[in-house]
């Protein structure tokens, strides 16, 4: 049997670090416990790192890289430990970082086009925005309004998967944000943000960015707030998708991409602007969410340039095998 004696039980860690006179942030994040302590909301260490000092010294772990040769626990575990202290959702550090204009433009400085944009950190800064649009909606939307340069950064840096999720939540293309908020995104559709998104189609040949521009537009046709729903459905968004699809010299990847967005768009499971329960509701009623006929129209504008990709019978795709030629269109 073990016997608990009151004012005998051992102090934690963190607490052993806070009683020193001259410890800094970096002794509490090469302490193992410290996540474990900001949990539970140890009065001590939450105190410490609500501080817009200590806020800020945990931004620099994230959003600045680090030289090659610096320590691993630099590198790798610094920045790790100062993104989970920000997710652990403790609301006055949050409350630090999102009523500072300073500390907010050194979280974005991120996404500036000089900064490098290391795949690592920049899970980081996702985690710490998406923490940010779920815990501090408010605040941190007024902010990215002030600062719309925000949004065509994000748009630019969509190869980088973290990022992409970040833009998809900002613009409300997720089932789980801003629910109460669906009639305030009006700015977005102003600054044209699904226009910038359909355009790096255009601009750039990486098949990452092709991929993650359609995923984007496939959730803005799935949960898109009421103004960007209307816009991707328009027979003009229609009409510029294909017209970067059918460009010349463009990579497949342009074409794929393109077809998976508008066969979300003719996808009746599609839920523009409703719940999954009000879909469930229409399906026990015999009816299905259909596309517009616009949507449609604007598709068959380029159904003809759609059927001259069809026809492949050219020399240069005939493959000699062991039993005779195999030439394009197979099947017949």
């Amino acid at each position: 049997m073990f016997w608990h004696v009151p004012g005998l039980s051992a102090a934690s860690p963190v607490d052993t670090i806070l009683d020193k006179e001259n410890f800094k942030l970096e002794d509490l994040l090469d302490e193992d416990e410290i996540i474990q302590e900001c949990k539970a909301l140890n009065t001590r260490l939450i105190n410490f790192l609500r501080d817009k000092v200590q806020v800020e010294l945990l931004l620099r772990y994230i959003v600045e890289e680090t030289p090659d040769d610096a320590e691993k626990k630099r590198i790798f575990r610094f920045p790790f430990i100062a993104c989970e202290i920000f997710i652990c959702e403790v609301d006055v550090i949050l409350k630090t970082l999102v009523e500072d204009e300073d500390l907010m433009n050194l979280l974005f400085s991120f996404l500036k086009p000089d900064h490098p944009h290391g795949t690592l950190l920049a899970g980081y800064f996702g985690k710490v925005v998406i923490c940010l649009m779920m815990r501090k909606t408010l605040p941190l939307m007024n902010y990215v309004k002030s600062h719309p340069e925000i949004v065509s950064q994000l748009v630019d840096l969509i190869g980088i998967t973290s990022i992409m999720e970040v833009l998809i939540r900002l613009i409300g293309a997720d089932e789980t944000m801003y629910s109460s908020y669906a009639d305030s995104m009006q700015w977005l559709d102003d600054i044209q943000v699904l226009e910038m998104i359909v355009d790096k189609f255009s601009s750039s040949d990486s098949a990452e960015v092709h991929a993650n521009a359609a995923e984007i537009l496939c959730a803005v046709t799935r949960y898109a707030p009421p103004a960007l729903a209307t816009k991707i459905s328009s027979p003009s968004f229609v009409g510029r998708l294909f017209h970067h699809a059918f460009e010349d010299s463009r990579p497949k990847s342009v074409l794929v991409h393109s077809l998976s967005v508008c066969i979300s768009l003719l996808d009746p499971k599609r839920l523009v602007s409703a719940s999954y329960q009000a879909f469930r509701s229409q399906l026990s009623h015999g009816t299905l969410v259909t596309a517009s006929p616009e949507t449609v129209n604007g598709m068959l504008d380029s159904l003809g340039d759609l059927l001259k990709l069809l026809d492949v019978s050219s020399a240069e795709n005939i493959l000699p095998t062991t039993y005779g030629s195999l030439q394009p269109p197979l099947g017949k």
